[in-house]
């Protein structure tokens, strides 16, 4: 078991404890699972790093990197729901997993074509996934009831990862559009 996977594993592990500490009737639950869930996101850099500088790719850290990395966005995101009863804020979380479940599933798919490297990750996506982690540890962090600028920051921040979420996925749709579309009979040469 490499140091990635093993940091990939953590991140998975870390979920049950995020929701636990969320759901905790106490003031400091907010910081302490605004926390919890910043060291989910430095693994998620961090391994992905170690993996590559180390030279410790696997099959299997391929795999759980990015399930790893919607389970924790995912839940964060449904946890906030509960907490930010406002459509607005649905939507963009809807969009937002809805979007990783499709490109997830486009990237599988893709890889079974043997054409993955036509749905790689952008430039445009890290800036996305850095708003979205930006918005949902502001989101966390703070008690909205306490701290409305916040709030506002962290509605804004999300609503701009929404915006990119759609974006990227145009980006990713475009460019696998040409294996969507193929006629499987001229492809097997029928």
């Amino acid at each position: 078991m490499t140091l990635a996977n093993q940091l990939t594993l953590l991140r998975v592990a870390l979920i049950p404890v995020f929701v636990l500490v969320f759901y905790l009737p106490y003031k400091w639950s907010y910081i302490a699972s605004a926390l919890i869930f910043s060291i989910a996101a430095a693994t998620d850099w961090l391994d992905g790093y170690i993996a590559r500088k180390l030279d410790q790719s696997t099959p299997f850290g391929a795999f759980l990197d990015p399930v790893a990395d919607k389970l924790m966005v995912a839940t964060a995101l449904v946890l906030l729901v509960d907490l930010h009863d406002y459509r607005l804020f649905t939507i963009a979380a809807a969009i937002i997993i809805g979007r990783e479940i499709a490109v997830s599933a486009l990237r599988e798919w893709m890889a079974e074509l043997g054409l993955r490297s036509s749905v790689a990750v952008s430039y445009i996506g890290k800036i996305k996934t850095t708003a979205q982690m930006a918005a949902i540890i502001v989101l966390l962090a703070f008690d909205v009831q306490e701290f409305p600028v916040m709030e506002t920051i962290g509605y804004i921040l999300l609503y701009v990862a929404a915006a990119l979420t759609l974006w990227t996925m145009v980006i990713y749709l475009r460019a696998a559009w040409p294996a969507l579309t193929a006629d499987p009979a001229e492809e097997s040469g029928d």
